[in-house]
């Protein structure tokens, strides 16, 4: 039987700690309003999922050989995230409506799913640790991951809501915000390795 309070546990951790999803919602938000980033929002929402279907239909075999590639995912995946506290650095919180262009939408924010080493390594982890030794059949696998999806697109829609309630404060701190968050990332980059 899955331990829910250890599922559970995990889940929010993993979904509502800063990661690319949370730290790029909030900036989206942050510039453009809350209005515009849900498009960003539902792209995690229907990325995330596939990924998790991906993760539960090749569970078994990943977990197989996860020992051997396990360090060549850790290392893309922190130097990912490394990358991505940089260009965080680099951002402003200057809201201009005329650049609709700039806004991340659902293509960008669904394609980020797929190579997003944080939900990849979140997926392939839960299904193999909390759902894949309990659970077996397609449909329930199914469940699992719309469920899974609903709560990261609750943690990333937080995210957003407090980058679009807060945007006055993110533009008259913009270096400092863009610090604490970048310092962020690399936690996360770093604690991938211990």
């Amino acid at each position: 039987m899955l331990d829910l309070i250890s599922f559970l546990s995990f889940v929010f951790i993993m979904t509502f700690t800063p990661g690319p999803n949370n730290i790029m919602s909030m900036l989206n938000a942050g510039r453009y309003g809350i209005k515009k980033a849900i498009k960003f929002n539902l792209g995690i929402f229907l990325g995330f999922a596939i990924v998790m279907l991906l993760c539960a239909a090749f569970g078994a075999t990943l977990v197989k050989y996860l020992p051997s590639i396990k360090p060549y995912l850790i290392f893309v995946g922190a130097t990912y995230i490394l990358y991505i506290a940089y260009k965080t650095l680099k951002s402003d919180y200057k809201v201009d409506n005329n650049q609709e262009k700039s806004v991340y939408g659902i293509k960008d924010s669904f394609v980020l799913q797929f190579v997003n080493p944080k939900v990849i390594l979140y997926g392939i982890t839960t299904m193999s640790t909390f759902i894949l030794p309990h659970y077996s059949s397609f449909l329930i696998l199914i469940l699992f991951a719309i469920a899974l999806a609903i709560v990261a697109f609750i943690a990333t829609f937080s995210w957003a809501l407090f980058g679009s309630v807060f945007h006055k404060l993110l533009q008259k701190h913009t270096k400092a915000v863009n610090i604490i968050l970048a310092l962020f990332l690399v936690y996360t980059a770093i604690s991938l390795f211990f």
